[in-house]
């Protein structure tokens, strides 16, 4: 199948788990994680509809910036990002979904500031304790909130989060309750209900997050094919 019968294809399943919560599929934000995919596929995929794209990777999003693979959608970063490679992500991206420290939190503020701008974020929880992954740790997520609202350049939209890699289907549902439980209690009582986006599900268990309270999904394989690590 080519990417926009896939975006046509998530759309019907993301549509499908929407209804089961009182929601619509444009209540969900579908993002392509566009990793290890060139420009041609970024473009087709703005052509069906994308919602944004998403790249983890900077010197990938910075190629493809050169390239304008992104023309046509907005543009988020939705991988680790290092303190060093701030700059070139800051003002570039739309939404920098993967803020998982205080230090890089930092990093963006005193960015932004020089370039005068505000840059939109997700704080990132690392709701399974990981040690292999970055993000705060759930019980340190209301405190980090409440920093970054000191900030004057970063502006939270919401959480992210990647939860344990599922070796069963509905592995990952207590995650997700988790996930949006944290949501609500640091959108009522530190955000004013403000937050936009819980940013949660992926390939293989989107329809899943959304059914949680996921209003943002980040798709990659499903979209563009699996990706060829051997490259």
């Amino acid at each position: 199948m080519s990417i926009s019968e896939n975006i046509a294809s998530i759309r019907l399943r993301i549509e499908a788990a929407a209804a089961k919560t009182g929601r619509t599929g444009a209540d969900i934000t579908l993002v392509g994680a566009s990793k290890m995919n060139d420009a041609a596929a970024c473009r087709e995929a703005i052509a069906a509809g994308i919602d944004a794209l998403g790249e983890n990777r900077v010197q990938e999003m910075t190629r493809k910036l050169s390239e304008n693979a992104y023309d046509g959608a907005p543009l988020h970063f939705i991988g680790h990002l290092q303190r060093n490679k701030v700059k070139q992500v800051v003002g570039k991206a739309a939404l920098i979904q993967s803020v998982g420290s205080l230090a890089l939190l930092d990093e963006i503020e005193k960015t932004a500031e020089k370039l005068g701008i505000v840059q939109d974020i997700l704080l990132e929880v690392n709701i399974g304790g990981e040690e292999a992954k970055s993000g705060f740790a759930p019980a340190e997520a209301p405190e980090a909130a409440r920093y970054a609202k000191t900030l004057s350049h970063v502006q939270v939209l919401g959480l992210m989060t990647i939860p344990p890699v599922e070796s069963a289907p509905g592995e990952n549902l207590p995650f997700f309750a988790q996930m949006q439980a944290l949501y609500v209690d640091i959108n009522q009582n530190i955000y004013d209900n403000k937050f936009k986006y819980l940013s949660m599900g992926m390939s293989g268990d989107f329809a899943e997050a959304i059914e949680s309270g996921s209003n943002m999904v980040r798709v990659g394989s499903a979209i563009f094919g699996a990706r060829d690590y051997s490259k």
